[in-house]
């Protein structure tokens, strides 16, 4: 089963907490090949209105994806949120486009390690 797939029925009316986990393979069901490694978490909190469905997520943890200077792999902080209200057309919600969506946004444009800690061995080339 997937990580952000809700069964409505199991839920009932009213508000109930999904936490879950997102890792590489998340990210590759949606064709994502840059990103090497993940660890997301995600607190949603799911309320049931019965027509329509608000979710608000907390999303926190790490990627890893290669430097853009030295190609070696580079670990970022992910932390996010959205707020969303779906109206599902049958029993099961399904929210982890969204996931996938906000984490992507949240990783900078240009993603390089800190000042000093790119690989030496390439950096050396970089300045001729």
């Amino acid at each position: 089963m997937q990580p952000f797939v809700v069964n409505l029925s199991d839920l009932g009316r009213g508000v109930s907490s999904l936490d879950s986990h997102a890792g590489k393979e998340f990210f590759e069901s949606f064709g994502n090949q840059e990103i090497l490694d993940a660890d997301i978490n995600v607190e949603a909190r799911i309320n049931n209105h019965g027509i329509s469905v608000d979710v608000e997520a907390d999303i926190t943890g790490s990627v890893t994806v290669l430097c853009d200077r030295c190609l070696e792999p580079l670990v970022i902080p992910v932390e996010t949120d959205f707020q969303e209200t779906y109206t599902p057309e049958g029993m099961e919600l399904d929210f982890g486009q969204e996931v996938y969506d906000f984490v992507c946004i949240a990783l900078p444009l240009q993603r390089v390690h800190e000042e000093g800690q790119c690989n030496p061995e390439t950096t050396k080339f970089l300045s001729k």
